[in-house]
């Protein structure tokens, strides 16, 4: 059960939207939840940041998906005292060349952050630099997971998904 102060701050912050929207993997919905008004608001950072905070080891170290899962990464890496890394859709083509930013050792555990999982794809793109930079990801932190296979794409690629609320909890009586 998602944590009715989360859904109710997620609507606060217009972060839930209805009518005709395209999706990034090229579908359509009759809802978006717009990550960057949960991700610029304050009491929803915050929340998110806590939520997530308890859900990790002592010993994790983050991941954050560019461009979203960033401001949760650093969020969540304040809240629970542990470092982060930043895993880019792609290397950058100047300084360092880096697909991952920060400091990763090899064989480190690292727990993916996202803000929404829809396909799965991008959190799993990002599992897989992480992996090839020598980490180990097993879980991957959500916020809003839409139910359509991001779960279950993850779980073929061996990593577990939990998310903070679903979008049937989210859109429940919101409209």
């Amino acid at each position: 059960m998602a944590d009715p102060d989360l859904i109710e701050a997620l609507r606060d912050a217009d972060a839930v939207q209805f009518g005709e929207f395209e999706l990034s993997h090229g579908g359509t919905s009759e809802y978006y939840v717009d990550k960057y008004l949960f991700e610029t608001d304050p009491r929803c950072l915050r929340l998110i940041a806590a939520a997530f905070a308890d859900r990790i080891g002592d010993d994790a170290k983050l991941g954050g998906v560019a461009l979203g899962g960033v401001p949760l990464a650093a969020a969540t890496a304040i809240a629970a005292d542990v470092p982060y890394v930043i895993a880019r859709k792609k290397a950058k083509e100047y300084g360092t060349a880096n697909r991952i930013e920060g400091r990763l050792e090899a064989g480190e555990g690292v727990v993916l952050v996202e803000d929404i999982a829809t396909t799965g794809q991008s959190a799993v793109d990002a599992v897989e630099a992480l992996r090839d930079a020598g980490a180990s990801v097993e879980r991957a932190l959500i916020v809003v997971d839409r139910e359509e296979g991001g779960a279950e794409l993850l779980a073929d690629h061996g990593v577990e998904m939990e998310a903070l609320v679903t979008a049937s909890e989210l859109i429940a009586g919101a409209e």
